[in-house]
């Protein structure tokens, strides 16, 4: 009876946490602000996949798609207390590659609101090919 209790305690737990961290990557910037930081110097990291980022992209977007994010951490190392500003094609992904990044200790990440649907439609400039 004890460590069942034990391991609802520890399930609700865990769920707040997993609850708290999505809350905080849907808590985002818009893509004005998004390209504005990009321009201050912050990291515009695009997690959709190749064919879609080739077909349209934020200028100075690196991409790492969603699935390799975790692999490729090191590659972001230098951003780990600096601003990086996650997108993709609506906002969802970019959700959870910022709580990704939150989890590996990264302590300035936003989720792009809209992604770049919304970039596309505030008129910002996209590369196309």
């Amino acid at each position: 009876m004890k460590s069942n209790r034990i391991f609802w305690v520890v399930a609700a737990i865990l769920g707040a946490v997993v609850v708290t961290q999505q809350l905080q990557a849907n808590q985002g910037v818009d893509v004005k602000q998004a390209q504005h930081m990009n321009s201050q110097g912050a990291l515009l990291l695009d997690v959709r996949e190749p064919a879609e980022y080739v077909a349209i992209h934020a200028p100075n977007a690196k991409l790492i798609p969603l699935g390799e994010v975790e692999q490729r951490l090191k590659e972001l190392e230098n951003y780990k207390d600096k601003p990086i500003a996650v997108i993709c094609r609506s906002g969802r992904r970019s959700a959870q590659a910022v709580a990704l990044l939150q989890e590996a200790g990264f302590t300035q990440v936003s989720n792009v609101q809209g992604g770049i649907q919304a970039w596309e439609q505030a008129g910002l400039e996209v590369i196309r090919q």
